[in-house]
């Protein structure tokens, strides 16, 4: 397995993997196939594996600690506070105090079983706590030894810059593929300015990438797709043309339309690292296959202009969600 650097030290396979979904967000979830999903991954050589206490409302931390247990001394475990959800899952807003982020550290060590998280991440700013005191509070549980790394989800460069200030940020996490580009105008530049990591979740475009839906109806009920612009009317179906793009490239490669959207996330730097969720294995190994994918300077030339930043129909969340990222 390739490997990459987060940050100055923190050293995890080329490609991780999402588990968030495993327990929450998508229908058809099967919790006997995602805990083996997670262990084959493991022994696969993957080493970065990304969930929340928001996922499953603690539900997904258990999981990935659980099927985790026999490889933990050589895997990185990521987890993310912030988001506040209700038993029932009813989302309460975006909370950033020092005690609250006290409390979720102690919460996720516990349904993890583990010592020391090694990448903590604060999964959305909060706007009316100043970024220095979220940080702070975070950088006095590494000295505790509960934290290895520090990270912050969909922040604005400003706020990376005063987060960093305090205590070495890192990793970044947003959304990045081919149809969200968002970060490539600011937010990668000034993680490379100050020497931090990024990684790109949902780097499939929460599956629409691979070529699986052809129609809205093919999303199953449940699953939180069937409420996201992208994936509704109109622009489901202009969307789909972009796809019809990738699988005419991936024709000629002789890989998948999945296979080459995160060959060009690998491809866009080495201190990128995308973590496509699955709960399946076999899915799973299709991904990795990405790291065999040739993309030409042709290849990403073709792609670039084929599906340039802003080409994808319909904001990537509801405006409720899209309200919540700092920008």
């Amino acid at each position: 397995m390739n490997e990459r650097r987060l940050g100055r030290s923190l050293v995890v396979s080329a490609i991780g993997l999402g588990c968030m979904g495993m327990s929450d967000f998508y229908a058809a979830r099967n919790a006997g196939e995602a805990a083996a999903t997670i262990r084959h991954a493991a022994e696969r050589g993957i080493t970065l594996f990304d969930t929340a206490d928001s996922s499953g409302i603690g539900a997904n931390e258990e999981l990935v600690g659980r099927a985790l247990a026999p490889f933990r001394d050589r895997v990185a475990i990521a987890t993310k506070f912030g988001n506040v959800r209700d038993p029932d899952g009813t989302f309460r807003g975006v909370c950033g105090r020092p005690d609250y982020v006290r409390r979720s550290c102690e919460a996720s060590l516990k349904r993890l079983g583990v010592g020391t998280i090694d990448l903590y991440y604060q999964q959305r700013v909060d706007p009316d706590v100043p970024i220095e005191e979220t940080v702070g509070a975070m950088a006095e549980l590494v000295r505790q030894g509960k934290i290895r790394y520090l990270g912050l989800s969909e922040a604005a460069p400003a706020t990376i810059r005063r987060a960093h200030a305090v205590h070495p940020i890192a990793a970044v996490q947003s959304e990045y593929s081919l149809w969200t580009r968002d970060v490539e105008a600011a937010v990668l530049p000034t993680l490379r300015e100050l020497g931090i990591g990024f990684v790109a979740y949902s780097p499939l475009g929460r599956g629409f990438l691979t070529g699986a839906f052809k129609s809205p109806d093919d999303i199953p009920e449940g699953d939180s797709r069937r409420s996201q612009p992208r994936f509704q009317g109109e622009n489901f179906a202009r969307n789909l043309t972009l796809v019809g793009i990738l699988e005419e490239m991936a024709r000629r490669l002789k890989c998948t339309p999945g296979q080459l959207a995160l060959a060009f996330v690998l491809a866009q730097g080495s201190d990128i690292v995308p973590i496509p969720g699955t709960s399946r294995r076999a899915h799973l190994d299709e991904n990795l296959a990405a790291l065999a994918v040739p993309l030409s300077a042709a290849d990403l030339g073709k792609l670039n202009r084929a599906m340039p930043p802003g080409s994808a129909s319909g904001t990537r969340y509801a405006a409720a969600q899209m309200a919540s990222l700092n920008r």
